[in-house]
């Protein structure tokens, strides 16, 4: 399938080292494309098995297959099918404790004959624990024992020497990740069931909703349209870091307008000191751009770089404000493969100003 190993190593020059570099990579790429031109009923038969469990499905593997079954189990139970990994040595010293006859056991081994996991296979036949055998070599030990064989068919490592798991660990976790995905949406694993899986972190933060991220409308700045605009800075002051903006509502509580610093600065800049002390009604903003509660925040983040906003208030089926979404808070954050570009600063014209009662 692939060429040759290389002669015995020796110095290589900088060309030397991408030809060989390409060579391992198509090397490996030939066998992925190799292996899923093999793939068939047993595949079908592996997916039967684990949807009609009612347990985990156990992975074991043993030196380098060993660590790629700890990534397959943990794609597993990331995508919907619970999952553990349970290292073969340490399985024949008390962890076969783990696993129960509900389980279904996928064990790794290229050889089929690997030691410590053939070591194993009379306790999983004694608790009546199904086997599938990730290997390639059907008729090994490991093969025998199998209840399905996914296997991996004849394959030259991309190794120089020919020796070092390569090829072979690449092809187990191609089809580890297939087994988990096709599982996952014979499941019907939504994006919901993947962000309550995945609450930490980048993934989490582009599958959670807007009022995971969103300041509460205690921590938010809210006025009355016929309050006065002096009256509502000077009361509506917050300990903390402040949002920059004030969501105004009408008589029913609903929004009607937002009022940012930037509108302050703007009005100071254009002499209109005297409309500080008119209603908010008359310097507003009307029908602000809003978002619904139940919202992916990566769509709220998308709506705030497009209409190039620093706020964006979270509202209920009726209008009523229930937070804000404010820039600070989601600066720096990459969603849906795009990133938010946003100056991490105001504006040099947004100035921080405070407003005193007269005195």
């Amino acid at each position: 399938m692939a060429a040759a190993p290389l002669a015995a190593p020796g110095p290589l020059s900088p060309p030397e080292q991408l030809r060989l570099a390409r060579q391992i990579v198509r090397t490996e790429g030939q066998t992925l494309v190799a292996l899923a031109e093999r793939l068939g009923d047993e595949f079908c038969r592996a997916t039967d098995l684990i949807l009609g469990s009612r347990g985990s499905v156990i992975v074991s593997g043993m030196g380098k297959a060993g660590l790629i079954g700890q990534k397959i189990a943990a794609t597993l139970a990331s995508t919907g099918t619970r999952s553990h990994f349970v290292h073969p040595a340490e399985a024949i010293h008390g962890d076969l404790g783990r696993v129960h006859a509900d389980d279904v056991a996928l064990v790794l081994s290229f050889s089929g004959q690997t030691e410590e996991v053939v070591r194993i296979l009379p306790p999983l036949a004694q608790l009546g624990v199904p086997i599938i055998a990730l290997t390639g070599q059907p008729a090994s030990v490991l093969g025998r024992a199998a209840a399905v064989i996914l296997d991996l068919g004849a394959i030259r490592e991309a190794c120089p020497l020919g020796l070092a798991p390569t090829a072979s660990t690449t092809a187990m976790l191609a089809l580890g990740d297939a087994l988990a995905l096709v599982l996952s949406r014979l499941r019907q694993f939504s994006p919901a069931d993947f962000a309550r899986y995945h609450p930490g972190g980048s993934l989490g933060r582009k599958l959670s909703r807007v009022e995971e991220a969103m300041r509460p409308l205690a921590q938010c700045r809210l006025a009355c349209a016929s309050q006065t605009l002096r009256q509502t800075l000077v009361e509506q002051s917050r300990p903390g870091r402040r949002t920059g903006a004030v969501m105004v509502t009408d008589d029913a509580g609903k929004l009607v307008g937002i009022f940012t610093d930037s509108d302050l600065a703007r009005l100071l800049e254009a002499n209109r000191d005297a409309a500080i002390d008119g209603p908010l009604a008359d310097v507003m903003t009307r029908t602000p751009t809003t978002v619904a509660s139940g919202t992916l925040l990566t769509a709220a983040c998308e709506l705030l770089s497009r209409r190039k906003l620093s706020e964006l208030p979270v509202v209920d089926a009726d209008g009523h404000p229930l937070g804000l979404i404010d820039i600070t808070d989601v600066l720096g954050e990459q969603v849906q493969g795009s990133k938010l570009k946003v100056q991490s600063q105001r504006k040099s014209g947004r100035r921080s100003l405070k407003v005193h009662q007269p005195g």
